[in-house]
């Protein structure tokens, strides 16, 4: 008989006002929090949480506003990072997260990695300094043509400029905190290109489990 493949459940916070839906795989082992980018949501992340599951607790959220997590009125990166920070928390598994974040989610995985313990910190495809100013120029720098076709409905952008626009405020944080943070963060050998997760979902899983 074949082993069956990891099951991901899905769970939302308690918070009425903060809340957020995320994907869980596995109950131990250190948690690993997988932030997709601005107007994709958690899906982006089943393929990599399905590799890992049977190492450690892989959650994946949808960010306020995206997939299953309702808008909000609150979007700045500091209570986003603290509702993350709360959801940690009440995994209750001890031990510091390693935190990914993918596109302008790099500033939420950095400001968290400021502010709460956290064991690593991997970005992908951090922008260079200011978000986007419209939906066209954020999903034609996202790089969705590395992703394979069979992949493809995992990474399918959102094209809301109301829910960029709650954004807006991302794009001031100031980048000398983000370059201190992400300079004294230990991370895997060899850059990772914007959809490495959906172009090797194995290999990456891979080079997370490494630093497990």
């Amino acid at each position: 008989m074949q082993p069956q493949p990891p099951r991901r459940s899905t769970h939302a916070t308690n918070s009425p006002l903060n809340r957020l839906v995320y994907d869980r795989w596995g109950e131990f082992g250190r948690p690993v929090v997988l932030l997709h980018g601005l107007l994709f949501d958690r899906t982006m992340w089943w393929p990599v949480g399905a590799e890992l599951a049977r190492d450690c607790t892989v959650i994946a959220p949808d960010l306020p506003g995206h997939g299953d997590s309702p808008a909000r009125t609150d979007y700045s990166i500091e209570r986003i990072a603290a509702d993350l920070a709360a959801l940690v928390h009440d995994l209750q598994l001890q031990r510091a997260p390693i935190v990914v974040g993918h596109g302008t989610s790099a500033w939420l995985a950095i400001a968290f990695a400021d502010t709460y313990a956290t064991h690593c910190l991997l970005t992908l495809d951090e922008p260079e300094d200011s978000m986007p100013a419209t939906v066209d120029k954020l999903v034609a720098s996202a790089g969705l043509g590395t992703v394979p076709e069979h992949y493809r409905p995992f990474a399918e952008p959102r094209r809301d400029p109301a829910l960029l626009r709650a954004y807006g405020e991302w794009k001031a944080q100031p980048p000398t905190r983000r370059l201190a943070v992400a300079g004294g963060v230990p991370g895997p050998s060899g850059a990772e290109t914007a959809f490495s997760h959906l172009s090797d979902p194995e290999g990456f899983a891979g080079r997370l489990r490494a630093l497990l």
